[in-house]
């Protein structure tokens, strides 16, 4: 008799808590993504937006999130659909990033470069929703591999903004290296190194899409707060 009064309960568990993300959600309070087919690559800036720019090589962060971008969605030819946001220099509003990715894929990266004081240095992997952090968490390991980890691993970093909060499927901001560190900025300017970081993003979107959540541990808390808008401080 008790097991036939918790059997409904049982049913409901099941049903309200799926291993895995599929489809669209506003919040993202849910599993993280697995077995995904398309995956959305966002080149950060554009245009008259040129982003950060190495005073060491000359090279603009617009101009390199493009050509990483361009060289994951080769890494991932074959294996998934791509979409690129943009494929030449042009400017795309951020709002109208987040309509395009919403509406076109499973999953977004979002691919850019940092800048900062010239002692700082490494990659950093920026998500918000809780179906994003377990892809988060595999490109941050994957990028501070490549680029040698220890001090050149600036870590996994929650935050609020329109590309981690505002798409309607799991979404990651990922800030490839720092073009004011010297020897960071030297790196990012080789086409090597540059298809190095490319190729781990590749691998950690594959492990995502062949396990989920499998190995990330729990999940964060969800948070609950507005979408991101450009007046807000830290975006």
């Amino acid at each position: 008799m008790r097991f036939l009064l918790l059997l409904p309960l049982l049913l409901f568990a099941s049903c309200s808590t799926p291993s895995s993300s599929t489809g669209r959600s506003e919040l993202g309070n849910r599993p993280g993504p697995r077995g995904f087919r398309t995956v959305v690559i966002d080149a950060g800036h554009g245009g008259s937006d040129t982003g950060a720019r190495s005073r060491i090589t000359g090279d603009m962060e617009k101009t390199l999130a493009l050509d990483t971008a361009r060289r994951v969605q080769s890494e991932l030819g074959g294996s998934f659909r791509t979409v690129l946001l943009r494929n030449d220099d042009t400017f795309i509003d951020l709002d109208e990033r987040v309509v395009r990715a919403s509406r076109s894929g499973d999953v977004l990266v979002s691919i850019h470069y940092n800048s900062g004081p010239s002692g700082i240095r490494g990659p950093e992997s920026f998500y918000w929703r809780v179906d994003s952090y377990s892809l988060a968490k595999r490109l941050q390991r994957e990028l501070s591999g490549a680029s040698g980890g220890g001090s050149g691993n600036r870590g996994l970093v929650r935050r609020r903004l329109r590309l981690t909060r505002n798409p309607s499927i799991p979404c990651v901001l990922v800030e490839c290296g720092y073009l004011s560190n010297p020897a960071e900025a030297r790196l990012c300017a080789n086409a090597g190194y540059r298809q190095r970081i490319a190729r781990v993003i590749a691998a950690a979107i594959r492990e995502q899409a062949a396990k989920g959540d499998e190995g990330m541990g729990p999940l964060p808390r969800h948070i609950d707060a507005p979408p991101s808008r450009a007046t807000d401080a830290r975006e």
